[in-house]
This record gives structure tokens, C-alpha cells and sequence, in this order.
């Protein structure tokens, strides 16, 4: 039999050496991953998606103030996301624009269509920050949460005092009488008063319905839009569980299965 020279045996040897350190690599590997899923698996297939601030239309975020672009773009990429199994809004806002929180709910739609959508509430989630938590398959507050707040309002400036105090006079020229109505310079008429009503009214009708069509609520507990306290709220149907983050990550993967 013939002998293998010293050289070969080097690379032999040093070969072996490699695939010893190759297999030892993928153990240690397989063993992270295996630590990491078993001590982390129960933050898995749950997006969080927060809303906190004011909502309005937009990309904006900070500032005290959250864009209905950007929160529909985290919900619309959890959706799409093979990997999430349930979304949770986080929801710590006042409310905000109608338009920016009916924006909002139409991604929510569209995310509920592919998986349950669940609502966390933090300190507050009143009037538009209510309004969209109604879309999503279960709410959670806290027994302190302030929610409910339901109704719009439209608030105007008068400076036309201050402004004769000054001696200072603004001409506008216009082509609608209603043109300049709402400018800060003088009050509204009586007849920009009513028009105002009505376009509250209007708005806030919209808001109500769309709410009963969603929550299992009587039209007189929430008509005034006072704001009421998470256990209040649980009582009256406004909200499903009282509990936390937690529970609410927990609640989602629930309904999903």
C-alpha cells in the first residue's frame, strides 16, 4: 500500500480541522436562533402599530401629531406581511381631523380583511382616536383610559377688538360673501353661524353612524361627547376588555389562531 507523502497529510489533517470548526459554527448558530425563538416567540407575528398624537392627513409624525399616510402605511405593511399574524394599534391620542381618521379606517378595513386587528388604549383615545379604535375587532383600555369624547366642534377666532384697540382696519376684497368666513379679523354673521352648525352637525352625524355600525352602543350615552373612563366605557360597550399592552398582544394572537 502506498504511503501518503507528509504534505498531503497536512492538508488532510488541516481540512479536517476546517470542517470541525464549520460544524461547530452551525451548531452555535443553530443554538442562538433556537434561544432567540424560544425566549422571544411570544412578541412574534404581532406588528404594533402606534398612533399617538394628533391625527391628521399626512406623513407627518412628532410634534404631537401622527399622519393618517404614515399609519396607514404601518398597518398596510403588517397586513401584507406573511410573517404577522395580528396587528395591535396602540392608540394614545386625543383624536384629530375626521378626514385623517376616516383614511385610517380605510386601511383598517383593508387589514382586516387578511387578519384580526386589535386596539391597545393608553392614556387617552378620544373623539378620531376613538373613532378608528371602533374599526378594529377588539378594544382594550385601561380602568383610567379617558375615551369616548365623540362629536366634532369647529373653533373660531375674533382679534376684530384688539384690531380697533389698534386703530388698525383690514380690507378684504372678496368674491362670496362667505369667502374670508372663519378669518380671525371679524366675527362670523349670523348667517356663517349656521352654516357652521350645519357643517358640524353633518360631520358629527357621520362620525356617530359610523361608530353604531361598528360598536354595540346606545346613541344617548355618547350624544353629549363627554369623555368617560375606561371601566365606564367597558360597561357601555365603547370598549371589550380592561387590560394593557400585554393583554392586548395577547387578545390578537387569540383571535388569530
Amino acid at each position: 500500500m502506498q504511503e501518503i507523502p507528509d504534505t498531503e497529510k497536512k492538508i488532510i489533517r488541516r481540512n479536517q480541522a476546517l470542517l470541525l470548526l464549520l460544524l461547530a459554527g452551525l451548531v452555535l448558530c443553530a443554538a442562538a436562533v433556537y434561544f432567540v425563538f424560544s425566549t422571544y416567540s411570544r412578541d412574534l407575528g404581532i406588528s404594533v402599530v402606534r398612533v399617538e398624537g394628533m391625527i391628521v392627513t399626512g406623513n407627518a409624525r412628532g410634534d404631537g401629531y401622527v399622519g393618517s399616510e404614515y399609519v396607514g402605511r404601518m398597518i398596510r405593511e403588517a397586513a401584507d406581511d406573511p410573517i404577522i399574524d395580528a396587528i395591535v394599534l396602540r392608540v394614545n391620542s386625543p383624536g384629530g381631523t375626521p378626514a385623517g381618521a376616516q383614511e385610517i379606517i380605510g386601511d383598517i378595513r383593508y387589514a382586516r380583511d387578511r387578519k384580526p386587528v386589535v386596539t391597545s388604549m393608553g392614556d387617552m383615545a378620544t373623539s378620531a382616536a376613538y373613532y378608528i379604535s371602533a374599526y378594529t375587532d377588539r378594544i382594550y383600555a385601561n380602568p383610567d383610559t379617558l375615551t369616548g369624547g365623540i362629536g366634532t366642534s369647529w373653533t373660531f377666532f375674533d382679534i376684530s377688538g384688539w384690531l380697533e384697540d389698534k386703530n388698525l382696519s383690514i380690507l378684504v376684497i372678496k368674491s362670496g360673501s362667505m369667502k374670508d368666513m372663519g378669518s380671525d379679523h371679524r366675527p362670523l354673521t349670523p348667517e356663517e353661524q349656521l352654516y357652521a352648525q350645519a357643517i358640524v352637525d353633518w360631520s358629527n352625524e357621520r362620525l356617530i353612524s359610523d361608530i353604531l355600525s361598528e360598536r354595540r352602543v346606545n346613541r344617548s350615552d355618547i350624544n353629549d361627547a363627554r369623555v368617560i373612563r375606561g371601566e365606564q366605557a367597558l360597561e357601555m360597550g365603547l370598549v371589550d376588555e380592561i387590560g394593557n399592552l400585554n393583554d392586548a398582544i395577547a387578545g390578537a394572537r387569540q383571535l388569530a389562531g
